[in-house]
């Protein structure tokens, strides 16, 4: 481990309150809360028409079709990155101005991701929407038209686990948004069968609000566990 990489995930820890590296008690991070019950987003399960039934094939479509949802003739497209056969896929709502992930967002995400061992090249990251929208934000009716193609690129991967940021891969994948479903696991649906799944709050966020790192850095730890039992 180099010395920068050691830095950065002290400096993401620090800024995350950790003060020590165990807790007084052993806890079950999958041990479901006793108030626990499964999301159910509205959007359907099965696959679209028309949609390729294979992760090359479905990234080609992503990048080249006309009917992509929310896509015009001029927009620009940001693909996902990193490795399909990763054991963690993370959703991010849309792209920067400039890339997938710019800015200040760009380096507290890699933050994050050196904190738990891991790098862009080690996890699957992808956007519910390969464009920007004008706002920057997703309406609840684009959201009713990427949930479902979200649910099928996932199907495809077939990650161990998915990382959720935000209250719009939340509501897409898990129905409800981050303020009800993080601190927990939750089973995405998906047309190969369901996907475990952490939500967690968007690094837009933290960026604005340090204070937040604390609970993201909770939701780190209990995917950290799931991943390695």
């Amino acid at each position: 481990m180099s010395g920068d990489w050691a830095a950065s995930a002290l400096g993401w820890w620090r800024d995350a309150g950790v003060d020590t590296i165990v807790a007084e008690a052993p806890r079950n991070w999958l041990k479901p809360a006793a108030t626990e019950t499964t999301l159910a987003a509205e959007t359907p399960v099965t696959a679209g028409a028309g949609w390729p039934d294979e992760i090359a094939a479905l990234r080609r479509w992503l990048a080249e079709d006309p009917d992509l949802p929310l896509a015009t003739a001029t927009a620009r497209r940001f693909m996902p990155e990193g490795d399909p056969a990763a054991d963690l896929m993370i959703f991010i709502a849309m792209p920067g101005r400039e890339a997938l992930v710019d800015g200040a967002e760009a380096d507290l995400l890699d933050g994050m991701l050196r904190a738990i061992g891991r790098g862009r090249d080690s996890v699957y990251l992808a956007p519910l929407s390969t464009v920007r929208t004008a706002t920057g934000r997703l309406s609840t009716d684009d959201l009713r038209r990427l949930a479902p193609l979200a649910r099928h690129h996932v199907g495809l991967v077939r990650p161990r686990a998915l990382l959720l940021f935000g209250d719009a891969c939340a509501q897409a994948l898990l129905g409800a948004p981050v303020a009800k479903t993080r601190g927990r696991w939750h089973e995405a649906e998906t047309p190969a069968g369901p996907i475990r799944a952490v939500a967690t709050i968007r690094p837009e966020d933290m960026t604005r609000t340090p204070g937040l790192k604390k609970l993201a850095w909770a939701d780190l730890q209990m995917l950290m566990e799931g991943l390695t039992t």
